[in-house]
C-alpha cells in the first residue's frame, strides 16, 4: 500500500467524522433552541390555604403550570392535596388534580374551564358518628370569569357538577385568586 493513499483514506475518515460532529452539534443547538422556546411559554402558580379556629384545622396546597399558546389562550394541570380536622368530631384528607383551560378575549378579561376531580377520605370520630365516614371522587366542573392585572386573575368560578351533599366545597359559587409566574 503507498503512503498517499493511506493518507488519503485517512483524510476521508477525519472529513465524514468532522462532518458528523459538526451535524450533531448543530442539531444540539437546535435542540436546545425549541426547549428554551418551550419553556419560555411555560407558567407556574397554584395557592395555598390555611385556615384554623375552635378545634378546627385545614390546609392546603395546590399548585399548577400552564402553557400558554398565545396571548390569548392557555392550558394547564394542577394538583390539590387539602387536609382538614375539626377536633372530636372528623378528619378528612382531600386529594386529586385539575386540567385547565385559559382565554383572555382582552388583555384585561380572563374566562376558564376547569375540570376538577377530588379523592375524598373523610373519618369520624367513634365519639362523634362513626358510620358517616366516607370515602369517594368529587368531581367539579367549573366556568369563570376574572380580572387580569399582568400575571394575577382575581374572579368567580361556578361548578355546574355541584351536589351540595358530595362536594368538598360550601357552595357552587367559588372566588379565586389566580397567580402566574
Amino acid at each position: 500500500m503507498n503512503l498517499s493513499g493511506f493518507f488519503f483514506k485517512r483524510i476521508i475518515v477525519f472529513l465524514i467524522f468532522s462532518c458528523f460532529i459538526i451535524t450533531s452539534a448543530i442539531a444540539q443547538e437546535k435542540n436546545e433552541k425549541v426547549k428554551s422556546e418551550f419553556w419560555k411559554h411555560v407558567r407556574f402558580g397554584g395557592g395555598l390555604g390555611l385556615s384554623f379556629g375552635d378545634g378546627f384545622f385545614s390546609g392546603s396546597i395546590a399548585p399548577s403550570g400552564i402553557y400558554e399558546f398565545d396571548k390569548q389562550f392557555a392550558l394547564g394541570l394542577g394538583l390539590n392535596a387539602t387536609f382538614n380536622k375539626q377536633k372530636n368530631i372528623y378528619k378528612s384528607t382531600i386529594l386529586g388534580g385539575s386540567i385547565i383551560g385559559l382565554y383572555n378575549p382582552i388583555q384585561e378579561i380572563q374566562l376558564s374551564g376547569e375540570f376538577e376531580q377530588l379523592h375524598v377520605n373523610r373519618n369520624f370520630d367513634e365519639n362523634y358518628v362513626s358510620n358517616l365516614d366516607s370515602n369517594y371522587w368529587s368531581p367539579a366542573l367549573f366556568v369563570g370569569a376574572g380580572y387580569r392585572a399582568q400575571n394575577i386573575t382575581i374572579g368567580i368560578r361556578y361548578d355546574l357538577l355541584y351536589k351540595s351533599n358530595k362536594s368538598v366545597y360550601a357552595q357552587a359559587w367559588i372566588p379565586f385568586i389566580r397567580v402566574y409566574f
